[in-house]
């Protein structure tokens, strides 16, 4: 018996169990293109219908303003009766939003004092941010083009309305907008390695230690650093195929995603994919070892799982820390395992290039901190206490 052995043996055994293999090929890389697709596929086209369609609203004081209200019809509105008391339909979430126009605009508009016009919203609901700025452009429109008319009856010009013009010249392009936009893939693929080798890494070690079959492993003449690396590559093996289908089921999802309709251009092909398995190889090695030297310390399957769930926090702070804390990247980052994977997945994503010297920093220091874990569970696995069960 070799770590040849103990690997095969130990993957002949895992694929028998169904368990390991629905999450480590089924669920875990599987999910997060599901849940892709049709989060941000339901999302879109519900906005892009809400924006192709007439924004529907109840109108308070319609008659003070004819004028307004036929200019805001030309551009989409279509007034509804109006309500008693819109302030509460609005917190109930009887009315999306609601424009109430006081009895003394058309005083105010006749004397050429500015008219004040209420839009009642409610801000914490997203579905209604989207007709209010609609809303909102549309008074801004009519009320700039009003004023332009007022100037030009007064014999100035509408110049002295705007005496800084704005032009706004945004430099994103299609890629570096999906970029932002599916800025979490890096932390699904993290956490498809992590789901992938989990339970064999429970099972393998705790699990094993609980049947108490560890002992009778351990009393072969083979030495314990052939049987570390035979589990050690059993684990990878299963993290690397749930990568590679969750890889392949990104870049399938991907070409459903409505992203042309937002102006977006979202590439998840097999360059995206084959940059993606090379930065993510040493994260699959790391994982593996910290997985087995935290299942290693357990005296039971059950211990195993919970200490591994709160081991699968870390891989969410990067992720959390550049979603709340955007950073200009740098070389450094790709240094530093798990940021480097995010960063360089990111870059990707925006259609930036991600060079051989930063993909060589990412491979270089991600393998030496998987040998320093290694190296760690070596160490554990020397202890004679392992192959004792609670």
């Amino acid at each position: 018996m070799n770590a040849l052995t103990v690997f095969f043996k130990e993957v002949k055994e895992n694929l028998r169990d169904k368990r390991t293999v629905m999450s480590a090929l089924l669920y875990g890389p599987l999910i997060g293109p599901i849940m892709f697709v049709l989060i941000l596929s339901t999302s879109v086209t519900r906005d892009l219908n809400k924006a192709d369609q007439p924004l529907k609203l109840p109108v308070i004081g319609a008659q003070y303003a004819p004028n307004l209200i036929h200019a805001l019809e030309q551009q989409g509105l279509q007034p509804e009766p109006p309500i008693a008391n819109p302030e509460l339909a609005v917190r109930q979430q009887d009315a999306d939003l609601v424009l109430r126009i006081p009895a003394d605009f058309g005083k105010a508009w006749s004397k050429g004092e500015s008219a004040q016009v209420e839009v009642i919203y409610d801000a914490s609901r997203q579905d209604t941010n989207g007709p209010e700025k609609r809303l909102e452009k549309m008074l801004k429109a009519y009320a700039a083009t009003q004023g332009a008319m007022r100037l030009v009856a007064r014999g100035l010009s509408p110049d002295l309305m705007a005496p800084i013009h704005v032009d706004v010249r945004d430099q994103s392009t299609p890629q570096s907008r999906a970029g932002m936009m599916f800025g979490i893939l890096p932390y699904f693929f993290v956490l498809t390695v992590f789901l992938g080798g989990m339970y064999l890494a429970i099972d393998l070690n705790a699990g094993e230690r609980e049947r108490q079959s560890l002992e009778p492993l351990f009393a072969n003449p083979v030495p314990r650093w052939q049987i570390l690396l035979g589990k050690l590559g059993a684990i990878c093996a299963f993290s690397l195929a749930s990568l590679l289908i969750s890889v392949v089921a990104f870049g399938v999802s991907g070409r459903f995603l409505p992203t042309d309709k937002l102006g977006m251009s979202l590439d998840l092909g097999f360059a995206f994919g084959a940059r993606v398995l090379l930065l993510m190889l040493p994260l699959v090695v790391l994982l593996a070892a910290l997985q087995t030297l935290v299942a290693a310390f357990a005296k039971s399957y059950r211990e195993a799982q919970t200490y591994l769930q709160i081991l699968m926090i870390i891989p969410i702070l990067p992720s959390i820390l550049l979603t709340f804390t955007p950073v200009k990247v740098a070389g450094w980052m790709y240094a530093v395992p798990l940021l480097a994977q995010q960063v360089g997945i990111t870059q990707l994503l925006r259609g930036s290039t991600v060079g051989a010297s930063q993909i060589g920093l990412c491979l270089a220091c991600g393998f030496a901190a998987a040998l320093v874990a290694l190296f760690a569970t070596a160490w554990v696995y020397r202890s004679e206490r392992l192959a004792i069960s609670a």
